[in-house]
Formats: C-alpha cells, structure tokens, sequence
C-alpha cells in the first residue's frame, strides 16, 4: 500500500534507511549511536542505501 502524504513518506524512508549497523553483532542503531546497543563495539557503519529508482 503506497503512501500517499508526503510527510509520512519522509518518515517512514527515514526510519527504514537511515540508521548504523554494528560489524560486530549486525544491531541496527540510531543515527546519533557512537557505541552498539548490544555489545557495546564502536565499530559501527551507515545503512547501505541505493538510489531509488524513478518510473
């Protein structure tokens, strides 16, 4: 179900793409995270993220 109303797609994109993935354990963390919330390794990196593709 597509969504229509752009200020909850920008929430939604937001919460599904922007967060850290630990390299350690692979927890999703925060944005603002500098340790993992699970086992506390500072070895965290950003999400992977593609271009979305236009129609």
């Amino acid at each position: 179900m597509p969504i229509e109303d752009p200020l909850k797609r920008r929430i939604a994109v937001e919460a599904l793409l922007f967060y850290k993935i630990c390299r350690e354990c692979g927890a999703r963390n925060p944005l603002s995270a500098t340790r993992c919330r699970r086992c506390r390794s500072e070895n965290l990196r950003l999400k992977r993220r593609k271009p979305a593709k236009r129609a």
